[in-house]
């Protein structure tokens, strides 16, 4: 499986791009990664990154923004399996055996799990999305984003899903929600289920950043 990671390479979040690549390290089943440089000087690239053969690195020679960065980088995939991250999360341990498992049991298109946001002081909140644990038909997850100024109906980064379904349900355009509407397109397309612990992003007491 892949991870597709959009950066601009800030230095406030240096440490955390380090920390996502930490967790990836940790985990248990084989993986790749595609950082996506939204016009940042690929110099600024943390080490261990850089230096890891199972990085490649997308290079973008102007910002052109998340949506669009991240759209690039799937050209670069080469694994069955997909995963958007943003340059602050990071992976529990076992987030992406538990969930490659499952999609390899059940044939189905995606699965996706419960976030939480980490504080500053190390203490971390659990997030639960609105859409249930269990089995979930394609179209299914959007009817738990009843209103517009409800919470979104599920974490974007906590899905791992195939890669020709995200190919399929592109990214768009927006100054923010890309993530969201790109999720919304995914969950449309096939059945699945949500049910793991996926995560964790880091976040301050405004709520995440």
């Amino acid at each position: 499986m892949t991870v597709v990671i959009a950066t601009q390479l800030r230095p406030d979040r240096l440490d955390h791009l380090t920390a996502m690549y930490e967790s990836l390290t940790r985990q248990s089943v084989p993986w790749e990664a595609v950082i996506a440089l939204d016009g940042a000087d690929r110099t600024r690239l943390p080490t261990p990154l850089a230096g890891d053969s199972r990085v490649c690195i997308l290079a973008l020679p102007r910002q052109v923004g998340a949506a669009c960065a991240r759209n690039l980088a799937l050209g670069c995939v080469r694994t069955e399996f997909v995963n958007w991250a943003d340059d602050d999360d990071e992976f529990t341990d076992d987030a992406m055996a538990v969930r490659l498992r499952t999609l390899e049991m059940t044939g189905l298109g995606w699965c996706a799990g419960y976030s939480e946001d980490l504080h500053p002081d190390g203490s971390a909140s659990l997030w639960r999305c609105p859409t249930p644990p269990g089995r979930h038909e394609a179209g299914d997850v959007w009817t738990y984003w009843t209103r517009p100024e409800d919470t979104i109906p599920i974490g974007p980064t906590t899905i791992l899903a195939r890669t020709d379904l995200v190919r399929a349900a592109p990214m768009g355009g927006l100054v923010q929600g890309e993530d969201y509407m790109a999720a919304i397109g995914v969950t449309c397309l096939a059945p699945s289920l949500r049910a793991t612990l996926s995560g964790r992003e880091t976040s301050d007491a405004a709520g995440v950043v």
